[in-house]
């Protein structure tokens, strides 16, 4: 009887303790955040729910969003309407809830620029979502914080220097070789609606591919469709997993899916790396991975293993999926404003002559990049900026508290008539004719690749391919918004064309008949 009450003295001790961490995780510490933000004056709307924060709010919002008509093409457009209602009353810089998670909205180019200008690493990419997007990420240099980050970077940028990059330009030039030949087999006469962004996706998978990994689309398709399964299944936040840190193992349809996925994207990528190095390939950045993994001091197989797997599908995914994405809100604009498309086309046929584009080409095509700069203003790839304080810090004249995330929202910073002037929500590449400096108010309040220590190490590469596969594409087809196309600009980790990118499309890009 003595044994029975000491137990349930125990497991009531160990229930209460838990119970007590909990509302810790829950309320207390994010409470605590909330409190010194607000003391500085920066307050937010009250958290709805004691376990979601004010996810709920969030939701309705959403489901309000998706009741208004959809087609029209606009500009003006809100992929997170509640960032923007609670902007019109709480000012540019407040403080809401993600489940536990306390976030600072940023959309002052003032206080952009501080954090722009903030190079510590004890400034890294948000914990929330860390766990839910575990599977499609790892602890690779997408999501990696602190010194973890800092050796990953170490490694990895050297291959996207501006050298290197400049040397690619033929292996670009030949990817783009099977998305030329699909669309004119598509065509046989006239004009054909085609939805593009599928396409572009699996010709920005196989640059990658290629230039980084040694490898073509074909023999990593497999890998490519797994981690856009993925991509798809992970969209949804997990809040036992953001909030208490563990994933969650439920046992449902999509839970054994993701389970199955990433067991299946870890064996896929280990055997690439098996391949490459049987056939003695050198000089990509898998070897450069491969290196790094040797030359750290991992305490098990297993952990080298993971340090590849991560880093490769984080590679895999920011290398393809946003110049993908960008191509396809470029050919859109380029679809609702001939004028610019006729100019773009004008341009190439100048510099390149019918021929492919090479290195010295197209570093003068000014128009082109004029085109892209302006679009990825306007439809900027991955449109927020996450950062979290993991040290006590100081942003300005605001003391920011140690696990406060901080989200800039760039389609807001980059349609700030304040900062573009009036015609911000006007598709206007002249404004990029001089340069960042000279397009707006705070250069700094341009940010399609990041800002401060975290920049996109791969934004050259970026750009590159874009020139090239626009240069190409255009050199061969005009383009015009279909009947079909729906305007529905959509985030799920990138901002995606929800409906897909349909344009109609014709042979002809230097045909006589073409203005």
């Amino acid at each position: 009887m003595k044994a029975m009450e000491i137990f349930s003295s125990l497991l009531f001790i160990v229930f209460s303790f838990i119970i007590f961490y909990l509302y810790y995780l829950v309320w207390l510490k994010p409470e605590g955040i909330r409190r010194k933000m607000r003391q500085q004056g920066i307050n937010g709307p009250i958290p709805s729910s004691f376990f979601s924060g004010n996810i709920e709010d969030m939701k309705k919002f959403m489901q309000e969003k998706k009741k208004s008509p959809r087609g029209t093409v606009s500009h003006d457009y809100s992929i997170c309407p509640h960032l923007d209602h609670w902007r019109k009353n709480y000012g540019q810089v407040y403080v809401y809830t993600m489940g536990n998670a306390p976030i600072m909205h940023v959309s002052s180019p003032e206080m952009v620029k501080e954090i722009s200008q903030c190079l510590s690493i004890d400034f890294g990419k948000t914990t929330f979502l860390k766990e839910t997007l575990k599977p499609l990420f790892g602890d690779g240099i997408i999501k990696a914080n602190g010194e973890i980050w800092s050796h990953q970077r170490k490694i990895i940028a050297p291959e996207f220097f501006l050298n290197k990059i400049k040397g690619m330009v033929d292996l670009m030039v030949d990817s783009t070789g099977p998305l030329l030949r699909l669309w004119e087999n598509r065509i046989e006469e006239g004009e054909v609606e085609m939805e593009l962004y599928e396409d572009l996706r699996n010709y920005s998978a196989d640059v990658i591919s290629r230039a980084c990994f040694g490898s073509s689309y074909l023999r990593g398709k497999e890998m490519f469709s797994k981690l856009r399964l993925l991509q798809n299944s992970l969209s949804k936040p997990n809040l036992f997993a953001e909030i208490t840190g563990f994933r969650l193992l439920v046992p449902s349809k999509s839970g054994r899916e993701v389970v199955k996925l990433e067991r299946e994207v870890h064996s896929l990528i280990l055997e690439l790396v098996k391949d490459g190095q049987a056939s003695g390939e050198e000089k990509n950045l898998l070897q450069a991975i491969l290196n790094g993994a040797k030359g750290s001091s991992f305490t098990s197989q297993d952990k080298a293993d993971a340090f590849i797997v991560d880093n490769c599908k984080s590679i895999y995914f920011a290398g393809h999926e946003t110049t993908a994405t960008a191509a396809s809100w470029c050919l859109l604009l380029l679809a609702l404003y001939p004028e610019w498309q006729h100019l773009v086309r004008s341009e190439i046929t100048q510099l390149c002559g019918g021929l492919s584009p090479d290195a010295q080409s197209l570093q003068k095509m000014k128009i082109l990049t004029m085109v892209i700069q302006e679009t990825i203003r306007l439809y900027p790839p991955g449109p927020i900026i996450s950062r979290e304080s993991l040290q006590d810090m100081k942003l300005g004249k605001l003391d920011i508290p140690k696990g406060l995330g901080i989200y800039i929202p760039l389609p807001t910073l980059h349609r700030d008539p304040s900062i573009w002037g009036p015609d911000a929500l006007i598709f206007n590449p002249k404004r990029f004719a001089n340069g960042v400096t000279s397009a707006c108010t705070f250069p700094q309040a341009y940010a399609p690749f990041g800002a401060g220590a975290r920049t996109c190490l791969g934004q050259h590469f970026a750009m590159l391919e874009l020139k090239i596969v626009l240069s190409l594409i255009l050199s061969k087809f005009c383009f015009s918004v279909s009947q079909n196309y729906c305007h529905s600009p959509y985030f799920k980790l990138l901002l995606e064309p929800e409906f897909g990118m349909h344009l109609t499309v014709k042979k002809g890009g230097f045909h006589k008949g073409w203005r």
